[in-house]
């Protein structure tokens, strides 16, 4: 049975219309760019000691930094960040701040389901916490508590949304937002207090940076850490540079996608490449053509989704779809740069939206996601109890990691709490195999995953097995 079309497939528009949609765009992050000039932090060029060193200044480093301050502002606590505050995922993801912890309800439910109800509400809880900091540390991060819109652009996707409290028929999602695709919808169903919030991702990187800062933190920049070993008396732990040594009680790593300094933690994650588009500025009658008024996020609900959403300037963000794990599983800016996840995104974004068909796109660019096989943060501890860490968060880590870092100070502190209590917090998930046995497993699961979105949602049989053993992935 040969597959079937998608939605963005049957209604693609002409190749030529969606060549001139790119063809002034840059291959630059819209959202670095639009932060302006950045502050600038020193490289560590002398050897120091601290009571916490953080490594990655990223947003769970940042955040991990400005709660340790906090917690007790006597605290000598050193970052240090290998490049710029914020310039890899912090800074270039769509700017979805979610109140799931667990990568959304099924995930969780799935893993964790005895103890799913108090994730559900810290995870309401520290997004409630993150709005008070945003207006409590004067975070300029354009917050926007604006919910989500969920829509259905496949006749099978409907049966998954009509159980949902904020179901909306075909006429009513497309008062909400416009578009020929949209057969139906879920709005957030906390219209109160919705489960989403929108920022600027960039400038929320700066903006802790400059806190952080501020409560006497000592941002390094330029400062890459190449070593991690405990000290010649085991009461401590060095975390070395290029240049200089930083010992200290405590260490947080908070490297995101990157290698772990910690061997244990080489398989654990794998990156994987999400692919972005950038508007120019809407006029009012192009606004007005699509309405959007609410301003919610935006994600489709096939395996292979689409994320969007609308900037301070309304221009509009069209991301996802294609994910990437590069041959090899490295790193590398070259990844970057796909024109054909850029042209299909194109060509999606207008079978969407045909009423924009002279928008143009301004800037394209990816990033890589920090994927790990329970598709949410796992933690741990190592050095006898000085160092801790976390990664994982697979794409939805804006809200995540503020709670993460709460996490890790309270695992230092040696704190019963009832963070550390969780059997989420508790468990390690299973390492991915190595290269490259992981390659192939992770293109075979996107094959299926494609293929199922091209076969009415069902899932073959190694998607199947996948789900069985814990392992399988459900937007």
């Amino acid at each position: 049975m040969p597959p079937h079309p998608t939605a963005y497939e049957r209604h693609a528009p002409d190749p030529r219309v969606v060549e001139r949609s790119l063809a002034g765009s840059r291959q630059a992050v819209f959202w670095l760019e639009d932060a302006g000039a950045a502050q600038q932090f020193p490289e560590l060029s002398a050897s120091t000691t601290a009571d916490l060193t953080v490594v990655g200044g990223g947003y769970l480093g940042l955040w991990a930094a400005v709660h340790a301050k906090r917690r007790d502002p006597g605290r000598r606590v050193v970052l240090l960040e290998s490049h710029t505050v914020g310039w890899a995922a912090s800074g270039r993801n769509g700017g979805f701040c979610e109140a799931s912890i667990t990568h959304g309800e099924d995930n969780g439910r799935s893993r964790w389901p005895e103890e799913y109800d108090v994730l559900e509400r810290l995870g309401r809880e520290n997004l409630d916490a993150f709005e008070v900091d945003v207006g409590d540390l004067g975070l300029a991060c354009e917050w926007e508590r604006a919910g989500t819109l969920s829509v259905a652009v496949e006749e099978h996707q409907l049966e998954w949304l009509r159980d949902e409290p904020g179901f909306l028929d075909t006429t009513r999602v497309r008062e909400v937002i416009d578009s020929p695709l949209f057969l139906g919808g879920s709005l957030d169903a906390h219209l109160d207090r919705p489960d989403t919030a929108l920022v600027h991702p960039a400038r929320l990187a700066r903006e802790l940076a400059r806190v952080a800062a501020g409560l006497g933190v000592e941002v390094h920049e330029h400062s890459a850490a190449t070593v991690l070993r405990r000290t010649s008396s085991g009461r401590g732990v060095e975390v070395h540079t290029d240049r200089a040594v930083v010992t200290s009680a405590d260490v947080v790593l908070a490297t995101n996608v990157f290698p772990s300094l910690l061997r244990r933690n080489r398989l654990m994650t794998v990156p994987v490449y999400d692919y972005v588009l950038m508007t120019e500025p809407l006029t009012d009658d192009q606004l007005a053509s699509v309405g959007w008024a609410g301003r919610q996020g935006l994600g489709d609900l096939a395996n292979q989704f689409h994320y969007s959403r609308l900037t301070r300037d309304n221009r509009i963000l069209w991301g996802g779809y294609d994910a990437v794990h590069p041959v090899g599983g490295r790193v590398a800016a070259r990844h970057e740069d796909r024109p054909e996840s850029h042209a299909r995104l194109a060509s999606h974004f207008l079978a969407t939206f045909p009423q924009l068909e002279d928008v143009r796109f301004s800037h394209r660019w990816a990033g890589a996601i920090d994927t790990c096989t329970q598709f949410t943060a796992f933690y741990g501890l190592t050095h006898h109890g000085r160092v801790a860490h976390a990664a994982g968060f697979t794409g939805l880590g804006v809200g995540a990691t503020r709670f993460a870092a709460e996490v890790l100070l309270d695992l230092l502190a040696g704190a019963d709490t009832e963070r550390t209590r969780l059997r989420m917090v508790r468990e390690r998930p299973l390492p991915f195999p190595p290269e490259p046995l992981a390659s192939a497993g992770i293109n075979l699961t996107r094959w299926s995953l494609d293929r199922a979105d091209h076969r009415e949602g069902r899932r073959n049989a190694f998607l199947r097995v996948l789900d069985a053993a814990g392992l399988g992935f459900d937007s």
